[in-house]
């Protein structure tokens, strides 16, 4: 559970792919996704008005407007306007496959903030959210700290939000995030993984002197470390992944299949071990990857493996490992 009291899944959903991430999902299959998750015992959703120009919020709150919602937790961002296009034309060139309707506007100001909540409950058809993340903030700390923080706070005082937060790529400005402000939630993507444990370095300790939860998202590294076996032309980090990543790669499958595990199996469960960790999102574009997701999670991890590649210089020694998980 989150210091805001929110109750988050171990596994959530990240939504990008309901946006139509690098390729196109049509609404059912977009809705069975969500139904799949639901079914399975997923309750915490992340989104944002970047995947898909609003397409994922729009699908999103579709999928869930039959279920009670007070029986789950939902996040959006704020940092990026939709402003329409006049006369659109082709495809959108921010990496997912719909038209190009809008354009993306940075703007962390506290109107823009505003705004942007206003306009994602509009596509969600909900009248709150649970908790909002600051989305991408690299190179706008000072308008990100200084406006659209404070903007936040007030709407959490208010309750009209339950909690706050930060979402990126990088454990730097997440930790001074964390150390200068009153933040519940810090969303670290690809920082805390198989591969790169570089959290335990700034994030981890921030956030432990400060009582700040971690959602850790991008726990695949792009893919790397979604199946076993990884092949030659894997992404990790949104580019092909280096040989001495794929070499180190392959050397922990290797001990993963020794001990009966499937890689994507121990990239799941790795980051929980971390008592900061409250939830793991992974996103899904069908119902198929949410089972086999699931399936993963639930499959469990014996403390041997943690040793072995703690042994073998794969795993650090100082990133916190748990005995297998229970089904």
């Amino acid at each position: 559970m989150s210091r805001a009291g929110l109750r988050l899944s171990e596994l959530s959903l990240g939504c990008a792919q309901l946006g139509n991430l690098y390729r196109a999902i049509d609404d059912d299959e977009a809705h069975a996704t969500v139904d799949a998750a639901w079914e399975l015992g997923i309750r915490y959703f992340d989104t944002a008005p970047h995947y898909g120009l609003g397409l994922s919020e729009r699908r999103l709150g579709r999928a869930l407007a039959s279920r009670p919602r007070t029986e789950y937790v939902l996040s959006t961002k704020v940092g990026r306007l939709l402003e329409p296009i006049p006369a659109p034309a082709g495809m959108d060139d921010g990496g997912f496959e719909v038209p190009a309707t809008h354009r993306r506007v940075w703007d962390f100001s506290r109107d823009g903030v505003l705004r942007s909540i206003e306009d994602s409950l509009e596509r969600l058809g909900l009248d709150r959210v649970d908790i909002v993340y600051l989305h991408d903030p690299d190179d706008h700390w000072r308008e990100a700290v200084g406006a659209a923080y404070p903007a936040l706070e007030e709407l959490r005082a208010q309750g009209v939000i339950a909690a706050i937060g930060a979402g990126m790529n990088q454990t730097a400005m997440l930790s001074a995030f964390a150390r200068e402000t009153d933040m519940d939630l810090l969303m670290v993507a690809g920082r805390y993984t198989l591969l790169d444990q570089s959290a335990l370095d700034d994030l981890m300790p921030a956030c432990e002197e400060r009582g700040v939860g971690i959602v850790a998202a991008g726990v695949f590294n792009s893919g790397l470390l979604a199946r076993s076996a990884p092949a030659r032309g894997a992404r990790y980090d949104y580019a092909a992944a280096p040989d001495e990543v794929l070499r180190r790669t392959e050397r922990i499958d290797a001990i993963c299949s020794r001990h009966g595990v499937e890689l994507p199996a121990a990239a799941l469960a790795f980051p929980l071990a971390h008592p900061l960790v409250a939830s793991v999102c992974v996103g899904a574009r069908s119902p198929g990857q949410i089972e086999r997701n699931v399936s993963l999670h639930r499959a469990g991890v014996p403390p041997a493996l943690w040793a072995e590649l703690r042994a073998a210089g794969l795993l650090r020694a100082d990133a916190p490992t748990a005995p297998a998980a229970i089904p």
